[in-house]
Order: structure tokens, then C-alpha cells, then sequence
């Protein structure tokens, strides 16, 4: 075979027409060194198997030891794994894309090896590609794995269609591996996150708070729960906020500003983002501000119904209407008596959980 045709690229200035060439040699059946952020890889499509005996031949790996899959979405994940548990959508949502694999249900197999790096290059190659790529690290059965380009050609410059070099990795470390096919979850491999950082994130509660827009009613449940417990002490629970038809990168409403400077609590920094099935996934307990919240989350993720509550109703506050109403566009009288009916819930969620 002929050496392998080398491209440079700037991880700075990622030449688009590179990346489109990396995708078509990757399409046609061929193999490319690729860099993440934690080693240089050697990938090959998924759906080529020609290109997959290569691979397994170059890295000396029996059959039965499928390869890991680089995605370069969270999106995909649910294309290739099933009966993901809520503690793989926290390590997911907390760091992804980044040096984290998962060891998943596969759909269609025992299990699959999920990661998505963070390297702009990679996910621009798998973006191109339109699919994921089996993506090992670019060495040879029994050598370390290449941290630099020239390692990774080294042994490699004759095997592969094409190389591309992005100078050294950001890392240098291989990805933690953490196997959710057992129970309890176990930790395969200790790479670029720690053991300690993985049992934290598995053994939080999430606890995320929706309203419609996120820019009044869980904006102010968000701030004003973290505050409760900061004074508690508590770093046992993550906190988040989210809407259910928000336009992302809004604000918070002058009415939320207002009630909640009072408390000392500044959120002028708070961006506004949408429900996602990630983020209600990775939440243990969902509190909602109207029913019509809870029915929104449940169409979106079925799987979640028996998480989600109304917050009066999880606070068991005894009313006939336990909607809290959104003061949008209204007199900052409404900012005034949703803050207090949100405050009164969240001092009786906090002795909850």
C-alpha cells in the first residue's frame, strides 16, 4: 500500500475542503488518522466492514472486542443504545463532549461504546461523514497511544488512505470508561476524568425546574433553591432551569430580577434554554410550574412520567389549583405572589430530598 496522504490542519483555521476529503475517504471504505482531545485515533466507517476487518487486523483485536463509536451529537446516542440509565445522561450532559466513554445497551448488539470527543476536527469529520465512526486510538497492538501526529504516522504511514496533523493533543490522557450494562456502574478505565469526578456526578441529584419560557417563574426557583442550599451546606444536589418553548439565549425578566434582588441574589448573567430530552433524562426529579409543562415533558419523554411534578403538588401545598401562573406581561404585583408561592414550595422540596 502507498504511504498515507498527509494534510495539515490549523485547529484554529479548520480548512473545510480537508474535512470534506477525510469524509470522502472514510465514505469510500478507507482509514484516517484523526486527532481528539485525548489521543490520535484511526477511524473507519461503521457501516463498511471491509474497512472494519482493516481496523481489526491494524490493531491485532479480536472480533468478539468491538470497537468504541464516536458520535458527533448526544442526539445519536439513542440510535445506538437502549434502557439508558438517568446516571449516564448526568455524565453525558456534564462531560460531553470530552474524554468519557460509555459502555451502553446496544440496540443492535449486547453493547456499544459510545464517546463524543471534544476536538473540533473530529466532530467535523464525523458531521461530514453523516454517521458514526469506529474511532480506536492510532497505535499498534502493545505501543502507547499516540499523543503527537509523528507518533501516530510512525507506525501507521503505510496502512492508512489518509493522515491529517493538528499538532499535539489537548490531553494526553486516554478516556475514562464507565460500563452501564451493570449495576451497580462501573468505572473500566481511569483516563482523563477521575474516579472521584465520575461517583460525584452519578451521585447527585439533578433537579431541574420548568416553566414555559424560562426567563421568570424557573429562573426564580433555580436562584432561589441554590441559595437554600447553599445555606444548608447541601452539595449533594445540581440545579437547573429550562422552558418548554423558550427561544434559547434570552434573558431573565426584569419582574424576576427585581423580586429576586431583594434576596441578594443578582441573575442578570442567566441564558434561557430549552427542554431537551437529554436534560430531562439526566434530571432525577422535574418540578413544573403548570400541568401543561408536565404534558410537554411527557410527549417529549415518555420515559420520564414517573419524575415529574407539579412543584405545589411535590411540596404537598394542600390548594385546589396548583398551577403557579406566569406573570409575564403582567402588573410586578404577579412577580410578587408567584415569588412567594415558589419560595413557600421550595422550603418544603428542600427538607424533601
Amino acid at each position: 500500500m502507498s504511504p498515507a496522504k498527509i494534510i495539515k490542519i490549523d485547529p484554529l483555521k479548520i480548512q473545510e475542503e480537508y474535512i470534506r476529503e477525510a469524509a470522502d475517504v472514510l465514505k469510500s471504505g478507507g482509514l484516517v488518522i484523526i486527532p481528539t482531545e485525548t489521543v490520535y485515533g484511526l477511524a473507519a466507517s461503521m457501516l463498511d466492514n471491509k474497512a472494519l476487518d482493516r481496523l481489526f487486523e491494524i490493531k491485532k483485536r479480536p472480533r468478539s472486542k468491538p470497537f468504541s463509536i464516536a458520535i458527533e451529537k448526544k442526539e445519536r446516542v439513542e440510535e445506538l443504545a437502549q434502557d439508558i440509565p438517568p446516571a449516564a445522561y448526568k455524565l453525558m450532559h456534564k462531560f460531553w463532549p470530552g474524554p468519557l466513554t460509555l459502555i451502553l445497551k446496544g440496540i443492535n448488539q449486547s453493547s456499544v461504546g459510545l464517546r463524543m470527543p471534544d476536538n473540533a476536527i473530529a466532530l467535523k469529520v464525523i458531521a461530514a461523514v453523516g454517521y458514526p465512526l469506529a474511532l480506536p486510538s492510532a497505535n499498534l497492538s502493545g505501543k502507547a497511544a499516540p499523543l503527537n501526529f509523528a507518533e501516530a504516522i510512525r507506525d501507521l504511514g503505510g496502512l492508512v488512505e489518509l493522515a491529517i496533523d493538528a499538532g499535539p493533543v489537548k490531553l494526553g490522557l486516554e478516556s475514562s470508561i464507565v460500563d452501564f450494562t451493570v449495576e451497580p456502574p462501573q468505572v473500566l478505565r481511569i483516563g482523563a476524568i477521575s474516579q472521584d469526578d465520575i461517583t460525584k456526578v452519578i451521585q447527585k441529584k439533578n433537579i431541574l425546574f420548568v416553566c414555559t419560557g424560562n426567563t421568570c417563574r424557573s429562573v426564580i426557583a433555580e436562584a432561589l433553591f441554590k441559595k437554600m442550599l447553599r445555606e444548608q451546606h447541601r452539595e449533594d444536589v445540581e440545579v437547573f432551569s429550562a422552558g418548554v418553548t423558550t427561544l434559547s439565549g434570552i434573558g431573565p425578566s426584569m419582574g424576576a430580577r427585581e423580586v429576586l434582588a431583594r434576596e441578594g441574589i443578582d441573575v442578570s448573567g442567566h441564558i434561557s434554554q430549552e427542554v431537551t430530552k437529554e436534560l430531562v433524562r439526566s434530571s432525577d426529579l422535574i418540578l413544573v410550574m403548570e400541568k401543561m409543562h408536565e404534558g410537554a415533558i411527557i410527549k417529549l419523554a415518555p420515559d420520564v412520567k414517573n419524575r415529574v411534578f407539579l412543584l405545589k403538588e411535590f411540596a404537598k401545598i394542600d390548594e385546589n389549583n396548583l398551577d403557579i401562573s406566569d406573570p409575564v406581561g403582567r402588573p410586578q404585583d404577579n412577580y410578587e405572589q408567584i415569588f412567594i408561592s415558589i419560595k413557600e414550595a421550595l422550603e418544603r422540596v428542600s427538607k424533601l430530598i
